[in-house]
């Protein structure tokens, strides 16, 4: 599941009106592989292998937290956000955490 952020960042009030300086920053939400320990009721560690999430449902319904795969709410998804900076006066520079 992919989800999309824009976080629109103007100028500040000190500067001139008439700048054209502007960044923006998009943040891309992804959820990986499934880390829930299946058992962990046991006292062992087992994962299910699943390698990313993929919603059950329609955006916006509570099925669309339940993953297709593996039946885990979305929580047990490792969540991966790629952030991509840009502005109007130089190129975008792009950063993965």
């Amino acid at each position: 599941m992919k989800k999309i952020q824009v976080v629109s960042k103007r100028g500040d009030s000190s500067s001139s009106d008439n700048s054209t300086n502007s960044a923006f920053t998009v943040r891309i939400v992804r959820y990986k592989e499934c880390q829930k320990n299946h058992a962990a009721n046991i006292g062992g560690h087992a994962v299910d292998g699943c390698r990313e999430f993929m919603p059950s449902g329609e955006e916006g319904t509570n099925s669309a937290f339940i993953c297709a795969a593996c039946g885990c709410h979305r929580n047990f998804h490792r969540r991966a956000v790629d952030i991509e900076v840009a502005s109007d006066s130089s190129s975008p520079s792009s950063y993965t955490t």
